[in-house]
């Protein structure tokens, strides 16, 4: 599975690039405007610092509106996906963009025959939002599933792009289904690090070491 960071936080995203956790990084207006940046200069430099997919979001609502919006983006580097919503005015601009080369994620996705759609005006990823799912008290993780097997049926080659993550849970049962990306909050790909029983043992191992009295330095 690989790993999209979902911030534009820039000294984030280049903590966890050290590591090799990031795969790629999206954004959306509301991570600009929490780092309160220029759009178009903080998203240079993520492109800069991530060789992968970097999803930067249009904001007008109609298809030609889109269009526009995408091709601007398009200018700042060659590895922006241009992030469009799934209305119909959305899967327009989808179907242009990606018809002239471009790789597109479309996004707020939150059933299955709208991900079917996205996926024949040739989405490069979908990204149905899981945790905005179970905040209404369906399982976001049926629709990951749903929309795998529609795609395994007919060979789509969209990539699945497990958005709204809230947890390390999340990103594991979305592995399991086969969901090709998660794309997670900087603190989520930390916590999947840690366990009581790792810091359990540690703490049992670091007592017995002291108590021999030796250093390995």
């Amino acid at each position: 599975m690989k790993f999209f960071v979902d911030t534009a936080d820039t000294d984030a995203i280049r903590e966890l690039k050290d590591l090799g956790m990031v795969d790629g990084v999206t954004t959306n207006p509301s991570l600009i405007m929490k780092s309160g940046r220029d759009i178009k200069e903080v998203t240079k430099e993520i492109c800069d610092m991530i060789p992968g997919p970097v999803s930067a979001e249009t904001v007008a609502t109609d298809a030609e509106g889109m269009i526009a919006e995408g091709l601007e983006l398009k200018k700042i580097a060659d590895n922006i996906a241009v992030k469009v919503p799934l209305t119909w005015d959305g899967l327009k601009a989808c179907k242009a963009l990606t018809d002239k080369g471009h790789m597109v994620n479309v996004t707020l996705c939150f059933s299955a025959t709208q991900a079917l759609l996205a996926a024949k005006a040739g989405a490069t990823f979908i990204s149905p939002f899981v945790g905005r799912l179970d905040d209404i008290n369906l399982d976001g993780m049926d629709l990951i599933a749903d929309i795998r097997e529609i795609y395994d049926n007919y060979g789509f080659q969209t990539q699945i792009l497990t958005a709204s993550v809230r947890s390390i849970n999340h990103v594991s049962d979305a592995a399991k289904i086969g969901a090709d990306v998660a794309t997670c909050p900087p603190d989520v790909i930390k916590k999947m690090a840690q366990h009581p029983l790792t810091d359990k043992g540690l703490d049992a191992f670091l007592k017995d070491w002291a108590k021999t009295g030796q250093s390995i330095l």
